[in-house]
């Protein structure tokens, strides 16, 4: 099967997301053994980009939640706990103890 983003084929895993998102993922990520200056600088770079672009966060989320979906499902498997009161405990009513 291919995944096909926005007319390109993606290679790889990490192809597909950047494809998906439009942008790097080392520059959210950052790099291994990058400097305070090179992070100063990709930290500038992703401001701009946020700035230009409010749907980004949106579109993650989309991405992650379709990535959780497509490979591990049972993450989205939630069950209801039944609610009860605990024995014994008494319901607060308000008002001075006499």
């Amino acid at each position: 099967m291919k995944n096909i983003v926005a007319g390109h084929v993606a290679a790889s895993t990490t192809e597909f997301i950047e494809l998906a998102l439009g942008t790097p993922l080392d520059l959210w990520l950052g790099a291994e053994g990058e400097s305070e200056m090179e992070r100063a600088a990709r930290m500038d770079a992703a401001r701009d980009i946020l700035a230009d672009s409010p749907d980004l966060p949106d579109r993650v989320s989309r991405v992650a939640a379709e990535a959780i979906e497509a490979y591990a499902p049972e993450l989205f498997n939630v069950a209801l706990l039944p609610t009860r009161r605990a024995a014994g405990r008494r319901q607060y009513r308000g008002g001075v103890a006499a």
